[in-house]
C-alpha cells in the first residue's frame, strides 16, 4: 500500500490555513491511530469498502459532528457560514434577484395549503418576508493556476467571462446542503466548479435563507425566485432568460400563472432533477437512520434526538418548536418531507445518487415511488459510501464516477431528453462494478401507506418526549 497521501509536511514551509487545520488535529491523533489499526487488521466494517485515507476522513469528521462540548446554533453558523475569497480555475459573478410582487409568495402559500393532507393540522403559516435572493454564476476558468486570485473587475463582466467559457446551454440551479442551517454557496464551489468543468455549462447556486432564524418556507420561497429569475431575468440581470428545458434543478413547481416583474409569467417544469444524497425525511422515521452508522459520518437519529445545545439568540425559537427547519406541525408536510407525497405523475427525469448511509432507505423509496409512477429515474447506490460522498472523498475511484453519473445526467437531460431510461444500480467499492437492481426491490417490504405511518409516528413520539429546547435538525 503506498503512503505518500500521509506524508508528514514541513510545519515551517506549511500555508497558516494548514498549519491551523494541523493543529486541530492534534487532539485527534488517538482517534486516527485506533481508526488506522482496526482498517489494517481489517476489523472494522468500513476498511471493507474504503481506502486508508477515506476511512480516515470519515471518522475524524464523524467525531467533528459528535463533539463533546457542544456549541450554541449561532456560534456554529458563524464557524460553518464563512464566505471565502475566490481563487483557482473558477469564475463566480454574484448577482441578487430584486423583490418581486407578492404574487410568487402566494403562489407558494396556495401549493402548501393545496398539499396539505389530512394528518396534517391547519396550517399557521409565518409567511416570510420577500426580500432579494441573492447566487453566486458559477463557470470553469480554464486559463487559471490554482492559486490565481479573480480578477478585480465588475460581478457582470466576470459573468460575461464565463459566459465566454461555456461550452453548452445547461444551467444548474444549485441548492447546497447544510441542514438547512449551515454552510453556503461559497463552501461548494468546489462542487459547483467541478460540475461546470464537467458539463461545460454553468451553475446558478443559490444563497438562500437558513433556518432557524428563517424557517420553512423562506428557503423555498428564495428558490421558486431564483428558478423564476433565470425563466425570466430581471431588467437588471446579466443572463438572458434560460429555457427551463435546459435548467436541471433539484426541486420541482406547481404549474401556474403569476405577475413576476410586471408581466404575467408561467412557472414550467425544468428539464430534469440531479439529487446527491437528498434528505427526504425531517422526522427520520426509517431504520438506516439508525442501521447504517458505521458508513457515515452524520449523527444517527437517536444522537440527534439528544442534542441540546447552548441557548443564543437564534435558539430556541420563539415561539418555541422542536425542529430547525419547520415548525412542529408542518414536519409531515409534503414539501418538508418529501416521502409524504402522494403524487409524482409528470415530475421531468430524476437523477438520485447515495450511498450506505443514514438517509439511505428514504432515498430508495423514492427512487421506487418515481419509477412505479412513471417518472424516468437513475438511481445509484455507492456500497459502503457515506453522506455526499463525492464532495468529501474527492480524490477516490467512487467520487469520480458518481461526478460523472450525475454530471453525465445533467447533460443528456438537456439534449436527449427521450433517451434516458429508467435504471437502477449498484456501484460495488473497490472494483466500481455495476450490479444491476430492479426497482422493486427497493424497500420492497414498506409500502406508500407503511412509509407515511412511520413519518406520523415518529413525528408523535418526537414531539412527546423532546424538551422545547431541544432541536431536530
Amino acid at each position: 500500500m503506498s503512503t505518500s497521501s500521509f506524508d508528514f509536511p514541513n510545519p515551517l514551509n506549511m500555508h497558516p490555513a494548514q498549519l491551523k487545520l494541523l493543529l486541530s488535529l492534534l487532539p485527534k491523533l488517538p482517534l486516527i491511530a485506533r481508526v488506522a489499526l482496526l482498517h489494517v487488521l481489517h476489523m472494522s466494517k468500513s476498511s471493507q469498502y474504503l481506502d486508508l485515507r477515506s476511512d480516515l476522513i470519515i471518522s475524524v469528521l464523524r467525531s467533528y459532528l459528535q463533539p463533546t462540548k457542544l456549541r450554541s446554533i449561532t456560534s456554529t453558523q458563524k464557524l460553518a457560514n464563512r464566505v471565502s475569497g475566490v481563487k483557482g480555475r473558477i469564475w463566480v459573478s454574484t448577482y441578487a434577484s430584486p423583490v418581486p410582487e407578492t404574487d410568487v409568495r402566494d403562489a407558494l402559500v396556495g401549493a402548501i395549503q393545496s398539499l396539505r393532507t389530512p394528518d396534517t393540522p391547519e396550517i399557521d403559516l409565518q409567511l416570510p418576508e420577500i426580500l432579494p435572493v441573492e447566487a453566486e454564476w458559477t463557470g470553469y476558468r480554464a486559463g487559471a493556476t490554482a492559486d490565481e486570485r479573480a480578477p478585480q473587475i465588475g460581478e457582470k463582466e466576470k459573468y460575461e467571462n464565463l459566459q465566454k467559457e461555456a461550452t453548452s446551454s445547461l444551467t444548474v440551479l444549485y441548492f447546497h446542503g447544510g441542514a438547512y442551517y449551515l454552510l453556503d454557496p461559497s463552501s461548494h464551489r468546489p462542487a459547483t466548479k467541478k460540475i461546470a468543468k464537467l458539463t461545460g455549462g454553468r451553475v446558478y447556486s443559490v444563497r438562500y435563507r437558513l433556518a432557524p432564524q428563517n424557517p420553512f418556507p423562506a428557503a423555498l420561497l428564495d428558490a421558486l425566485i431564483s428558478y423564476l429569475t433565470l425563466l425570466y431575468p430581471p431588467s437588471d440581470a446579466y443572463h438572458q432568460p434560460v429555457d427551463p428545458r435546459h435548467i436541471v434543478v433539484a426541486g420541482d413547481r406547481q404549474n401556474r400563472k403569476i405577475r413576476w416583474h410586471g408581466e404575467e409569467r408561467d412557472i414550467p417544469l425544468p428539464g430534469g432533477l440531479a439529487l446527491n444524497s437528498p434528505w427526504l425525511d425531517m422526522t427520520q422515521s426509517s431504520p438506516s437512520w439508525d442501521a447504517n452508522r458505521d458508513f457515515d459520518y452524520l449523527p444517527t437519529a437517536e444522537e440527534y434526538a439528544k442534542y441540546n445545545p447552548p441557548p443564543c439568540e437564534a435558539w430556541p425559537a420563539k415561539p418555541p418548536r422542536m425542529a430547525l427547519y419547520a415548525d412542529d406541525d408542518l414536519l409531515a408536510h409534503p414539501l418538508v418531507t418529501l416521502v409524504m407525497s402522494r403524487s409524482w405523475e409528470g415530475a421531468p427525469p430524476v437523477f438520485i445518487c447515495t450511498g450506505w448511509e443514514l438517509l439511505a432507505d428514504e432515498d430508495k423509496y423514492i427512487a421506487r415511488k418515481l419509477h412505479e409512477e412513471g417518472v424516468p429515474v437513475v438511481f445509484e447506490e455507492y456500497e459502503g459510501m457515506p453522506h455526499c460522498f463525492s464532495l468529501i472523498l474527492t480524490k477516490t475511484p467512487n467520487a469520480k464516477r458518481c461526478f460523472d453519473g450525475w454530471t453525465g445526467f445533467m447533460k443528456k437531460v438537456i439534449t436527449h431528453p427521450d433517451t434516458i431510461d429508467s435504471k437502477a444500480i449498484t456501484v460495488k467499492a473497490k472494483t466500481l462494478e455495476e450490479i444491476s437492481l430492479t426497482f422493486e426491490s427497493l424497500l420492497s417490504n414498506v409500502s406508500e401507506e407503511d412509509m407515511h405511518q412511520r413519518v406520523l409516528t415518529k413525528k408523535k413520539m418526537s414531539l412527546a418526549s423532546a424538551p422545547e429546547a431541544i432541536p431536530k435538525l
